[in-house]
């Protein structure tokens, strides 16, 4: 349980930051410079931080999902 909890603090921090800088870069783009790839590249930026964060989700919960479920088939011998 400890290493779900240590991955989704990562993945958060990681997307957090990401996701400042995407949002500094939309608004540097949009407010500040000429440009519309500079203002395209901050969307693009943000949209990767919030892929990345639900790609770590994902990855948490697929992994608890794993522990909890019993693996293989039971096999019952017979007599004969």
């Amino acid at each position: 349980m400890n290493d779900h909890i240590k991955l989704l603090n990562a993945v958060k921090y990681v997307g957090y930051t990401i996701l400042t800088v995407g949002i500094i870069i939309f608004l540097y783009g949009f407010f500040v410079s000429d440009h519309s790839s500079i203002t395209s590249i901050g969307i693009g930026t943000v949209m990767g931080a919030i892929f990345i964060f639900l790609m770590g989700v994902f990855f948490v919960a697929t992994e608890e999902l794993q522990e909890k479920t019993d693996k293989g088939v039971r096999i019952i011998p017979t007599k004969e």
